[in-house]
């Protein structure tokens, strides 16, 4: 059994279709998605679409969320005006169809491995705004997945690839499909990686394992496309990425 696990598209189909392309030629036997698929990228439709076409099963974000309310439900993370006319200009281009299959994800989904089950979450099972580091002290991470001590784990939101032992298995964090970065640079110094990450689970009845993958893909073409498409995004989207290309 292959499981390829990816999060944090974030609209960007540039990225999702490298990454996509790569999966195929991995051979795996089922996809999922942790959330934040849509909001925030100039290719609201065409993840939609492929997210849609490939039936993948796939899980309710923070900003999967907020596109389809309004709400900002976290305590730490701000919504700005930037966000907000993001947020107009996405669901300006989104059908009924579209909104209506955003709706269908999950909070948590459980997938069968050989010995064990893949928990799937976005933050953490209870919430898709937790934050969870390698830093997070080991009494309050066991603390947010109590119950799921004999599963593997997975989450995304922080947008940063990382793996942690628990209990008897693992919990992971893919990294982040549509923009990943260099976590030691904040605020406007971010600049965003052209590349695109996931990983895959393998499992039999002897072992299992987790790898991490990273897919280039062409930066150049998403600054394009941003351009073209008319979203309010393209000046933050050419300054994260002119660094890399």
């Amino acid at each position: 059994m292959r499981i390829a696990v990816f999060s944090d598209i974030h609209g960007n189909c540039v990225a999702l279709d490298a990454v996509l392309s790569d999966i195929e030629r991995e051979s795996v036997d089922k996809l999922v998605c942790l959330g934040d698929a849509v909001q925030g990228g100039s290719q609201p439709v065409e993840t939609v679409s492929r997210l849609r076409g490939l039936r993948v099963p796939t899980v309710m974000g923070n900003s999967d969320s907020w596109l389809l309310t309004g709400e900002n439900t976290s305590a730490t993370e701000q919504v700005s005006e930037a966000h907000k006319a993001m947020r107009a200009w996405s669901l300006s281009k989104l059908t009924k169809k579209d909104l209506e299959f955003i709706r269908q994800f999950k909070s948590i989904i459980t997938l069968p491995l050989e010995n064990e089950s893949l928990v799937c979450f976005h933050g953490s099972p209870e919430s898709f705004d937790e934050l969870i580091w390698p830093t997070t002290p080991e009494e309050k991470f066991a603390q947010l997945m109590r119950g799921y001590g004999n599963s593997m784990l997975c989450g995304g939101h922080t947008h940063l690839q990382w793996l942690r032992r628990f209990k008897d298995s693992f919990y992971f964090n893919p990294g982040s499909v549509g923009f990943s970065f260099d976590h030691s640079r904040t605020g406007d110094d971010i600049r965003a990686d052209n590349w695109a990450e996931y990983a895959i689970v393998s499992s039999d009845r002897k072992s299992s394992g987790i790898e991490f993958r990273r897919v280039p893909f062409d930066a150049k073409e998403w600054i394009r496309v941003t351009a073209r498409s008319g979203s309010p995004n393209v000046d933050r989207i050419s300054q994260q990425y002119s660094a890399k290309v």
